[in-house]
């Protein structure tokens, strides 16, 4: 880090230096931009990994909550025989009753379970809401992959210690709330640093389609996280937590190890950079070591022919894209209010499935039948299946009409069709609950997904920034954190009260 706020190029990762010493010669700038997508990917699906047991341990934890509210009735409807083992279905109202009235978890299996369960969400929310603002400014400040590092390592230990209340027999609300806000807080560190990871590496041709691709990484990890939780919740929900925890610590180290944040941390120069445009003689594929020449003597760099940066050269690119910038010029880059007003929309309804799916699913005759807590939690896995084609879908289609607000508006609009038709006819049978689901995620996730990752790309290298490509983390976290510092409101009137004012009527309508 210089002074006075400006940073110049970090040595490589250690990972990067022990493979370059390896092999004896240097990567091309592809197969860094390959391996910054795949570290990305599976970080950030980590960190969506380690907040999906929270919905899939509802149920067990405040197991009694709907049941009074419960319909009743069996259908003789038979599924496939790949849906009766994947979805195991309770024949019997007796069967379903027994399995309601399991103990639970105190404090979450009284009367106010489900508000308590619901004030968790809120907390968690909150914080992270409050986080990525600071988030998004230290982002731009500071070398990235540790960031991320500390932010992983530290989400996964409190995330970790929760699950650990189920083995020291803790029945303290404020422990668990605790553990979740302060997880909530290094969760904040996630999406505004990969984003802008991302974003240093890649220019904004075919941002759309890439970015649709990578944001798969929400929806598979939240996959990862609840198959991962249902697979170990009979051994005890303890594990739910514990493993994912463990997950997303293990992926902090190969973040610090191997993540390479900027071009220039490997002696490349930025992609945004005028210089690129000008090739010289070294082609996209050839691989070049670090000290071999071109035929005109300039040490070359490993794609377009870029020469090294000479000590001027790296004076001048700081000057003109290192500072970054404060919270009301971000603010005031157009787009940047109506994109986040847009995402806060579909980020409430994104995030009410993500921590409440589950939970709608176990309380509700899907062809007259009950599903366990384990096959809520793999039926409910379809919703993101969806988002990953929604996402990519949708960064396709923004980048051949080069329309991102269009594509937006288009996918929210269509959202309110398929939401409608999951809550009337998701309970005819499987099928049809499979197939309305995947709609809905496809529609929901869609801009979700466009929104938060092309889009906050674009706004944090607009032309109004003057170059200053280091701003991509500051926008990004505003876009966030407006969307959660308004929708946390929101959340607390619908989370407390979700069983009375909003599931229960549902679930008990005709």
């Amino acid at each position: 880090m210089g002074s006075g706020g400006r940073e110049r190029s970090r040595s490589p990762p250690p990972g990067i230096k022990l493979i370059r010493a390896l092999r004896g010669r240097d990567a091309t700038r592809r197969t860094y931009r390959y391996s910054v997508l795949f570290i990305t990917f599976i970080a950030y699906a980590s960190y969506h990994a380690s907040r999906k047991p929270n919905s899939i341990v509802k149920s067990v934890l405040d197991p009694d909550s709907t049941s009074d509210n419960l319909p009743c009735g069996i259908s003789d409807h038979s599924q496939s025989w790949l849906l009766n083992m994947i979805f195991v279905k309770h024949p019997t109202n007796s069967s379903r009753e027994a399995y309601s009235s399991s103990e639970g978890w105190a404090p979450f299996n009284g009367k106010d379970g489900t508000a308590l369960l619901g004030e968790i969400d809120v907390a968690f929310l909150s914080v992270y809401a409050l986080g990525m603002y600071f988030a998004g400014h230290v982002g731009d400040r500071v070398d990235l992959r540790v960031f991320l590092t500390v932010g992983m390592v530290g989400s996964g230990s409190f995330v970790a210690l929760f699950g650990m209340g189920y083995f020291w027999n803790i029945h303290n609300f404020y422990y668990y709330l605790f553990m979740q806000m302060v997880a909530g807080m290094f969760q904040a560190t996630g999406w505004p640093s990969v984003v802008a990871v991302v974003g240093n590496w890649f220019g904004k041709r075919k941002r759309g389609l890439i970015m649709g691709i990578w944001n798969a990484h929400t929806s598979v990890g939240n996959i990862c996280g609840s198959l991962i939780a249902v697979g170990v919740l009979q051994y005890g929900w303890g594990w739910s937590f514990i493993l994912p925890g463990a997950l997303i610590a293990s992926v902090g180290i190969i973040v610090f190890l191997f993540l390479v944040v900027t071009p220039e941390d490997i002696g490349l120069l930025s992609t945004y950079d005028p210089r690129r445009k000008k090739k010289q003689v070294v082609t996209e594929d050839v691989e070049v070591g670090p000290t071999e020449k071109t035929a005109n003597g300039i040490e070359a760099d490993s794609q377009d022919g870029e020469g090294p940066k000479t000590e001027d050269q790296m004076n001048e690119a700081d000057s003109t894209a290192s500072d970054a910038v404060g919270f009301i010029e971000a603010w005031m880059i157009p787009g940047v209010a109506p994109f986040a007003l847009c995402l806060f929309f579909a980020k409430l309804v994104a995030y009410t499935f993500l921590y409440w799916l589950p939970f709608y699913i176990n309380n509700t005759a899907i062809g007259g039948e009950y599903l366990s807590v384990k096959s809520s939690g793999n039926l409910s896995t379809l919703f993101d299946l969806g988002g990953v084609v929604g996402g990519i879908l949708a960064g396709h289609i923004s980048d051949r009409l080069d329309a991102r607000a269009i594509t937006a508006a288009s996918f929210m609009y269509c959202a309110i069709p398929a939401l409608i038709l999951y809550r009337v006819y998701g309970g005819i049978s499987m099928f049809a609950n499979i197939m309305l689901m995947m709609m809905a995620g496809l529609f929901v996730n869609g801009p979700y997904a466009l929104i938060t990752t092309a889009v906050s790309a674009d706004l944090g290298t607009h032309s109004s920034l003057r170059g200053n490509s280091r701003a991509l983390a500051t926008v990004t976290a505003i876009i966030d954190e407006i969307v959660d510092k308004i929708a946390k409101g929101k959340e607390r009137t619908a989370q407390q009260e979700i069983a009375g004012s909003i599931i229960q009527p549902l679930l008990s309508a005709d």
